[in-house]
């Protein structure tokens, strides 16, 4: 796992309100940040280099919006609860009239993240993603992501401590899988900080962790994606058995097989050793 460059664990909470404005509903697996300088480090992991938009995934009372606004960016701030979209655009900016009449675009978007068409925002320029996602959704937001890498330099945002942490995970680990070598193929992938469940309206059962996503200069992966997106998939539904064996309905030559990579299991591959697999795979196929 990346080397962590923020502060880990967080002892004292400086909470934006103790009652909400915007109720937390259980079936949109909200749990609001009551933590202002957790907002405020969650902010700073944007670095707005080579993009002034942004997406921000689940704003819910505006703890991490305000932050953001505090930057020159274009903000897309997209939620699927109606609640908070009228919060944030009535009592949000009255309460924060420095925000209104900026220079730069904040647009409050009642929408569903995962279906919407992200091109009728900043049409092929660039933009990056950060929230405090649902952790209902969050695995879905990241196979999204995956699907926009062309348009998205940079993703930072709080999962549940797991989901963080096995996306930045590397080979060799139990917990290294299928969102690890995806999204490693594309991003290089740090975890930064961990945050207790104290500090949200309602408190998750779970630690949260808090990552970045860069996305690699060369963007071409040097294999074809759907096949690699197969045998990854494929190979981690059956990770105690070796890619020998997880791989059969691939109907791979027997002299292939005689490969040594394929005597290893699943994490023991590396992204650039998963790469390599589908390569070799594909010229079989030929």
């Amino acid at each position: 796992m990346a080397k962590k460059t923020f502060k880990k664990n967080f002892t004292s909470a400086k909470k934006s309100k103790e009652q909400s404005p915007v109720k937390a509903k259980k079936h949109l697996g909200q749990h609001f940040l009551k933590d202002e300088d957790i907002a405020h480090q969650i902010a700073t992991t944007l670095t707005f280099k080579g993009y002034k938009n942004v997406i921000e995934i689940g704003p819910g009372t505006g703890v991490l919006t305000k932050y953001l606004l505090k930057e020159p960016i274009d903000l897309v701030a997209m939620d699927l609860d109606s609640e908070s979209i009228v919060y944030l655009n009535h009592s949000f900016l009255l309460e924060h009239p420095e925000f209104i009449g900026r220079k730069n675009k904040f647009q409050v978007l009642e929408a569903d993240f995962l279906k919407y068409d992200v091109s009728t925002l900043f049409g092929d320029q660039q933009f990056a993603i950060t929230g405090n996602f649902p952790y209902n959704i969050s695995t879905q937001i990241v196979f999204k992501l995956i699907e926009l890498k062309a348009l998205v330099p940079e993703f930072t945002g709080m999962f549940q401590k797991e989901v963080a942490a096995r996306i930045c995970e590397t080979e060799g680990s139990k917990t290294y899988g299928i969102l690890s070598v995806l999204v490693q193929a594309s991003y290089d992938a740090e975890y930064l900080f961990t945050v207790p469940p104290t500090v949200f309206d309602p408190p998750p059962k779970v630690e949260s962790g808090v990552l970045r996503l860069t996305r690699k200069e060369n963007q071409n992966i040097g294999c074809d994606e759907k096949l690699l997106f197969k045998v990854v998939k494929t190979a981690f539904n059956q990770r105690r058995k070796t890619i020998r064996n997880s791989l059969k309905t691939f109907n791979l030559s027997d002299s292939l097989k005689e490969d040594a990579i394929f005597d290893k299991r699943p994490e023991q591959l590396s992204v650039s050793d998963f790469i390599t697999l589908t390569n070799t795979i594909a010229h079989d196929a030929v």
